[in-house]
């Protein structure tokens, strides 16, 4: 049983004990009425009417009482607070997803362009498969690891939100891009380890060929999923110019037989991605190739927290006790 987020009853049985506290005030109203009696005089003229302040507060040792008892049932009750939290087996998939963010991603045949929809469409990849650990390589005229390998999904999504064209050296360094993301993978104890890399041209920089690190990937036992971003022929590609933006049309040029290559190679698939819907469908298919039973452990921790409620109780008992004996001595009931 839970009252609220974090804290939980041992023995929640002990709160119909709550029932006492309602009759126990009857019980006193009752008995109140049995000891007051009347009196007939003639007159009320010479009588004044004053009420001692132990007549005013007569009714607190009952009040006193009740929030006593009401603590004490807490206190039986046996509050925890629990700390929780669950560690994936090894069983798992671990997920690098290696993107492009050369010049050309900017391109627009892709809403708002290629490299904002690839974003926008892994990172609800990413929510989907909450017990995965995923992280990010970005590639461009070099790669780094953006994010390495994490459960937080959070942090990832926070970090891939972030990425943008002109953080690296422009170019298409796709070896790079793939050795980067094996690299992460090559210690990964887990039962299926997959690359999703994305790009849109053809690798003219770095100095690990794309095929090398397909080979490289397929030793660690990687499983590489590539997708070619971009339209079929001319695409739409914005370039600053004094008079604001314009655009020219850039020709698709994407290296469709090396990433099938390296698709084959490892195991994996080559992809077309030619909008944002077909991207997405990419995304689901990679979602239902890649499906692992996972083995979660749970860990708790749980604090008692009765020792405070039975520290009131008791305060509250020996506060009624002592008002009943000195102040309003013969007063409480």
């Amino acid at each position: 049983m839970s009252w609220f987020k974090g804290i939980e009853f041992a023995h929640p049985g002990f709160f119909w004990l709550f029932l006492i506290i309602p009759l126990m005030v009857a019980w006193y109203v009752w008995k109140q009425r049995q000891l007051q009696g009347t009196l007939g005089v003639p007159t009320l003229k010479s009588f004044t009417f004053k009420k001692s302040y132990t007549a005013r507060f007569r009714h607190v040792g009952i009040a006193i009482r009740s929030l006593a008892i009401a603590a004490l049932i807490v206190a039986l009750a046996r509050p925890q607070s629990s700390l929780s939290w669950q560690n994936s087996s090894t069983e798992g998939i671990d997920i690098m997803i290696a993107s492009d963010i050369s010049g050309s991603m900017l391109a627009e045949d892709f809403k708002p362009n290629r490299l904002e929809a690839g974003k926008n469409i892994a990172i609800d990849f990413i929510k989907n498969r909450p017990d995965d650990r995923i992280g990010l390589v970005i590639f461009s005229g070099e790669s780094f690891t953006q994010c390495p390998l994490t459960i937080d999904h959070d942090v990832l999504i926070n970090v891939f939100s972030d990425i943008k064209n002109g953080m690296i050296e422009d170019g298409t360094a796709i070896g790079m891009g793939l050795a980067t993301a094996v690299n992460r993978l090559r210690t990964s104890t887990a039962k299926s380890k997959v690359i999703i890399l994305l790009t849109d041209g053809s690798n003219n920089s770095g100095s690990i060929p794309p095929i090398t690190a397909a080979e490289i990937a397929k030793q660690f036992g990687v499983r590489v999923y590539t997708v070619g971003l971009g339209t079929n022929g001319y695409a739409p590609y914005p370039v600053p110019t004094p008079m604001g933006i314009q655009y020219q049309r850039m020709k698709v040029d994407i290296d469709e037989g090396t990433l099938s290559k390296i698709a084959n190679i490892t195991g994996g698939k080559y992809f077309r991605a030619t909008n944002n819907e077909t991207l997405r469908q990419i995304y689901t298919q990679i979602d239902k190739l890649e499906k692992a039973k996972i083995d979660v452990t749970q860990y708790r921790r749980k604090t008692e927290m009765f020792l405070p409620w039975a520290i009131i109780a008791l305060a509250l008992l020996s506060l009624e006790f002592l008002l009943k004996n000195t102040l309003f001595k013969g007063a409480l009931t």
